[in-house]
């Protein structure tokens, strides 16, 4: 049974079959996709276009799967192709899993405050460096995000992953030294600073030809010194 919270998805099994059948499934209006894991082996199945990007909007992390004619029970989505062009599902993944162990998954990182943040309203420009991150939890205990409050930012100032929280029952899986979020100066100041440290350099080389232009003219005029008092005598 689906819990109240939980979303469910009906599926009809389907041949696997080659790209032909598959494009032609999609002119149809249904997503080719496969459910594993778990005790079970995979089964390939078709879904209406429009029944699972209604699920996949009005779930969480879990979705109560039902294979017309098989099995029901707890999924999550492993992984969803999208078209490059159009965005359009291609395909989807799907994965069994027991509400009572822990899987890996990824959520989003969300940045909030940017628009208080005093590097911000300085003209500094705030880079999300990350936007998704590896976690692993219970099923139901996936966050669809995790937020960070950026509006004590300066200019200046970078955000790794260790100074992010997770919620709890989450654990964070990639390295604490990830980089999250940037707030370097206004382009404008930083590309005038570029320039003014690259007329430095230029003016720092053109100066040393002329001190030595000037150490050969003064050995010059030594050595014509010299010559001249030897031919005085």
């Amino acid at each position: 049974m689906a819990s109240k919270d939980t979303t469910s998805l009906t599926v009809t099994p389907r041949e696997a079959a080659g790209s032909r059948a598959t494009r032609r499934l999609r002119r149809s209006g249904e997503i080719p996709g496969v459910v594993y894991g778990g005790s079970e082996g995979p089964v390939p199945f078709r879904v209406n276009e429009r029944t699972l990007r209604h699920a996949l909007q009005d779930s969480g992390a879990v979705m109560q799967l039902q294979v017309e004619g098989g099995s029901s029970g707890p999924v999550v989505v492993k992984e969803l192709a999208r078209h490059p062009v159009t965005g359009a599902t291609m395909h989807v993944d799907l994965l069994r899993v027991r509400m009572d162990v822990a899987i890996q998954s990824t959520t989003i990182l969300e940045l909030t405050g940017s628009e208080e943040a005093p590097g911000v309203r300085e003209g500094g420009v705030l880079e999300h460096v990350t936007r998704e991150l590896a976690i692993e939890a219970l099923p139901g205990a996936i966050p669809e995000s995790i937020a960070y409050d950026v509006s004590e930012m300066q200019i200046g100032d970078t955000i790794t992953l260790a100074q992010v929280s997770a919620p709890d029952g989450v654990t964070l899986l990639d390295d604490p030294e990830t980089v999250v979020a940037t707030l370097t100066p206004p382009r404008l100041q930083a590309e005038a600073a570029e320039e003014i440290e690259a007329e430095t350099e230029v003016v720092g080389e053109g100066e040393a030809p002329a001190e030595a232009e000037a150490a050969t003219d003064d050995s010059s005029d030594g050595s014509a010194a010299d010559a001249e008092a030897g031919d005085s005598e």
